[in-house]
């Protein structure tokens, strides 16, 4: 008879112990998951879509933009750090002084060839079950983002955008934002 040793699920305890070595960790389902930094082209996106989320929200009072490396905790055992997020200010309870510990109203994941499986099929059912509102996933080098929304209790895909269609993202949590995508994915 075979004898297996229970593994024990890490918390932000074991977190918050991982030293700092230039890569991003993350805790799911107790899990620890390790990427490498990114990769220019997910820079480039990211600096794009913060260019113009992060003066909408300041300049409409709507609430706050963080980047990645900020700690979010879903639960004990759950610990992500995504590349944008955005909590408004109905949600702004969750900002504590080391990290946010609850659901932020967007996610925003920019997919790299090392995070793509963890951002495509792990993360969006931990941010459904912990209520956030919008997740949208950037593809650079397919130049297309998908946006899922809270539709009850699920996240649903409602588009999926390209910057080859001349696509402009556009969102109701930021009434009267537009973000043409050909400007955000570099050519």
């Amino acid at each position: 008879m075979a004898v297996h040793e229970r593994i024990r699920k890490l918390t932000y305890d074991d977190y918050a112990r991982i030293p700092d070595d230039g890569q991003r960790h993350e805790i799911l389902d107790g899990e620890h998951y390790v990427t490498p930094a990114p990769v220019p082209r997910h820079q480039i996106v990211l600096m794009e879509l913060v260019s113009r989320l992060y003066p909408w929200v300041k300049d409409h009072r709507l609430g706050l933009v963080l980047v990645s490396p900020s700690d979010v905790l879903f639960s004990a055992h759950d610990i992500v750090q995504p590349d944008i997020l955005f909590i408004s200010k109905k949600r702004m309870r969750i900002l504590k002084e080391k990290n946010v510990q609850g659901a932020p109203d967007l996610v925003i994941e920019i997919l790299s060839e090392s995070t793509r499986r963890l951002d495509e099929r792990i993360k969006p059912g931990l941010y459904e079950r912990s209520g956030v509102l919008e997740y949208w996933i950037f593809d650079p080098f397919r130049r297309k983002t998908r946006l899922l929304r809270q539709a009850g209790e699920h996240l649903q895909q409602v588009a999926e955008l390209s910057a080859e269609a001349g696509d402009v993202l556009t969102m109701p949590l930021l009434p009267g934002l537009e973000i043409p995508l050909a400007e955000v994915f570099p050519g």
